[in-house]
């Protein structure tokens, strides 16, 4: 069987727009984290704690984003139903059967049924 051919809204996008999507990301967080610093520095009260924690907390979250990447695939889970096997139909008795016995058993003799392979 040969695998379909994937059509074009089903196609991931290329590397290097995968890449710069992640970049642009990374960099964003970084701003807001230089944001928060100077923030945590300017400002007093529990606004400067709110601003290092965000700080502290933003690389981290940065980097998981980052390196999430491009396996965002949907895998089929469905079980998996097998498709009955054909019934076999016996023809009537062959030349060299048990039940005619006036041709000898040989090579190529015996019961014959219908098989269709797939």
């Amino acid at each position: 069987m040969s695998e379909p051919v994937p059509s074009i809204t089903s196609a991931p996008e290329p590397l290097a727009v995968d890449q710069a999507r992640r970049t642009r990301s990374y960099f964003i967080q970084m701003s807001i984290r230089v944001v928060c610093i100077i923030g945590a520095v300017a400002v007093d009260g529990w606004l400067r704690w709110a601003l290092v924690a965000a700080a502290v907390v933003l690389p981290y979250s940065a980097v998981l984003i980052a390196n999430a990447g491009r396996d965002h695939a949907e895998h089929d889970t469905s079980p998996v139903t097998p498709k009955a096997a054909p019934a076999l139909t016996e023809l009537p008795d062959a030349p060299g059967s048990p039940a005619s016995p006036d041709v000898p058993n040989g090579p190529g003799s015996g019961r014959v049924i219908d098989h269709v392979d797939d």
